[in-house]
C-alpha cells in the first residue's frame, strides 16, 4: 500500500474507473488490490493471458430494483435494492445484506469485490456478493421493518437459492432483519431451504457462535499478529469503534484474551471507560434498548463525547469496527503518536489509504479487514454446512473450528507476505494468497 502501482495493471484501472463513474469506495478497494499484484502477474503469467485481472473486476450479475413498502402512517415509501453476484468460481455466491442510507451500487460492489478474497481466504468452497438497500432501519417499528423486508425479497428471491447465492447480515440487518428476510423467501418458494440464508436464530436453523464470529474472529486474528512479535493481548489496552454485533463480541472476546477494551463508539459520538467497557450493560444499551451509546456513559463512570475521534483515545491496539473509511491519516498518526501497535480491521475498509501508509510506515502491525474480520463468513459456511447434513454444533466445537479458521487465515498471509517479499506485510499477504486461489480457479474452468 502506498507504492506505485505495476505500469502493466494501470490500464486495468483506468478501465475499471472508466467503466465504473463514480463508484469511489469500488475504486478505492481494485487499486488496493492491484497494489500488491505485481509479482503476481510476474511469477504466474498465465493470469494475463487469460484476463484473469480484467474478468475479476466485472461482476458476473448485478441486480438493481424497486422497493415498495408502506409505512405506520399508510404512507408509501420507495427505496432501492442491491445485489451484486460478483464471483462463484469457488462455489456458490455469499456475502451479507446491508440496509443504511449510505448504500448506493458504488458500497455495494466495494463490500463484494473485498468479499471475493476474504471468502477465498478462509478455505471454504464459498463465492464472493453482497446486497443492500439505501433503507434506514434506525427508528422504524418492528411492523415498519417486517414490511420492508418482505417487499425486499419478493423481488431477490428468484436470484437466491443455496447453491447459487447464499446471503447473511451486516450493517442494520440483524436477527430481526433475517427472519422476515428468510421467511418471505419460505413464503414465495414454498422451500424450507434452511442453507439459503446465514445468521439465522437458533430455534429455526442458525449455527452456534454465528453472531460472535467477525468479532471474535477479529480479536484471534489480532492474537495471531501479536504472537508473531512474541506478544499477546494480554495487558493491552485497546480501543473498538462501533459499538454494533461485530464490536461487542471484539471487545468480550478481547477481554477474555486478557486486554481491556476502553473506548468504543457510534456515530454520535464515543465513550471512554478507564475500568474496562462493561459489555452486560452495553449489550443492555445497544442490543436490548437499542439506544445511542450516550446511555452507556448515562449510567457508568464512563465519560461521553460527542463528535471527535475514538482514536484519540492512547491504546495499545486500535480495532475499527464501525464502517468505511473511518480511521484516516491524521487518525493513524495520533495513534502511533499514542504508542499504538497493532490495527485489526473489524468493519470492511475502514482505514483510509493514508492511514494505511502511515500505519505501514510506522512498523504498525495491521491486519487488513479481508483477513482480519473473515470469522464471520467462515462461519456462516459453517452454518451452511449444518444446514446441509441436518445437523447443529455445538458453540465449543464451533468456535473451536473458527479459532483454527483465523490462525489458518493468518499464517496464509503471513507466509504469503513472506513469500512476495514483504515480511510481515498482511495487506500483500491477504491481498496475493486470496486472489492466486481464486484466479488459479479461473484459469481451470476456462473463459466463463
Amino acid at each position: 500500500m502506498g507504492k506505485a502501482l505495476d505500469e502493466k495493471l494501470e490500464p486495468s484501472l483506468q478501465t475499471v474507473i472508466q467503466r465504473n463513474p463514480g463508484e469511489t469506495e469500488f475504486h478505492q478497494a481494485v487499486r488496493e488490490v492491484f497494489e500488491s499484484l505485481g509479482p503476481v502477474l510476474a511469477k504466474y503469467p498465465e493470469f494475463g493471458e487469460h484476463k484473469v485481472i480484467e474478468r475479476i473486476c466485472e461482476p458476473e450479475r448485478q441486480v438493481i430494483f424497486r422497493v415498495p413498502w408502506v409505512d405506520d402512517k399508510g404512507q408509501v415509501q420507495i427505496n432501492r435494492g442491491f445485489r451484486v453476484q460478483f464471483n462463484s468460481v469457488l462455489g456458490p455466491y455469499k456475502g451479507g445484506i446491508r440496509f443504511h442510507p449510505s448504500v448506493y451500487l458504488g458500497v455495494v460492489k466495494f463490500l463484494g469485490f473485498e468479499q471475493i478474497f476474504k471468502n477465498a481466504l478462509t478455505g471454504l468452497p464459498i463465492g464472493g456478493a453482497k446486497g443492500g438497500s439505501d433503507f434506514d432501519p434506525k427508528g422504524r417499528s418492528d411492523s415498519e421493518i417486517m414490511r420492508f423486508c418482505q417487499s425486499f425479497m419478493t423481488e431477490l428471491w428468484r436470484h437466491l437459492g443455496e447453491y447459487i447465492d447464499v446471503p447473511a447480515g451486516d450493517i442494520g440487518v440483524g436477527a430481526r432483519e433475517i427472519g422476515y428476510l428468510f421467511g418471505q423467501y419460505k413464503r414465495v418458494t414454498n422451500r424450507y431451504e434452511s442453507a439459503v440464508f446465514t445468521g439465522k436464530g437458533l430455534d429455526w436453523g442458525g449455527a452456534r457462535a454465528r453472531k460472535e464470529a467477525t468479532g471474535y474472529g477479529v480479536a484471534f486474528f489480532l492474537n495471531e499478529m501479536l504472537k508473531v512479535r512474541s506478544e499477546g493481548l494480554e495487558g493491552k489496552t485497546c480501543s473498538v469503534s462501533g459499538s454494533g454485533n461485530v464490536a461487542i463480541y471484539a471487545i468480550e472476546k478481547i477481554h477474555q484474551l486478557g486486554g481491556k477494551v476502553v473506548a468504543c463508539s457510534d456515530s454520535d459520538g464515543f465513550v471512554h471507560d478507564k475500568n474496562g467497557i462493561d459489555l452486560k450493560l452495553l449489550q443492555q444499551v445497544k442490543e436490548i434498548e437499542r439506544r445511542r451509546i450516550k446511555a452507556y456513559a448515562d449510567r457508568s463512570d464512563a465519560s461521553y463525547i460527542s463528535g471527535g475521534s475514538i482514536w484519540s483515545i492512547p491504546c495499545d491496539v486500535a480495532v475499527p469496527c464501525a464502517t468505511q473509511n473511518e480511521l484516516n491519516g491524521n487518525d493513524a498518526k495520533m495513534l502511533i503518536n499514542n504508542g499504538c501497535s497493532a490495527v485489526a480491521e473489524g468493519a470492511n475498509m475502514p482505514t483510509t489509504p493514508d492511514g494505511i501508509r502511515a500505519f505501514l510506515a510506522a512498523g504498525v502491525a495491521f491486519g487488513p479487514g479481508k483477513a482480519a474480520n473473515a470469522g464471520g463468513v467462515a462461519t456462516s459456511a459453517l452454518e451452511m454446512q449444518q444446514n446441509a447434513s441436518r445437523d447443529s454444533w455445538t458453540f465449543e466445537y464451533t468456535e473451536s473450528k473458527l479459532s483454527a479458521i483465523m490462525e489458518g487465515i493468518h499464517n496464509r498471509c503471513h507466509r504469503t507476505a513472506e513469500e512476495f517479499g514483504t515480511p510481515g506485510n498482511y495487506i500483500n499477504g491477504a491481498n496475493i494468497a486470496g486472489f492466486t486461489k481464486v484466479a488459479r480457479a479461473m484459469v481451470a474452468l476456462g473463459l466463463i
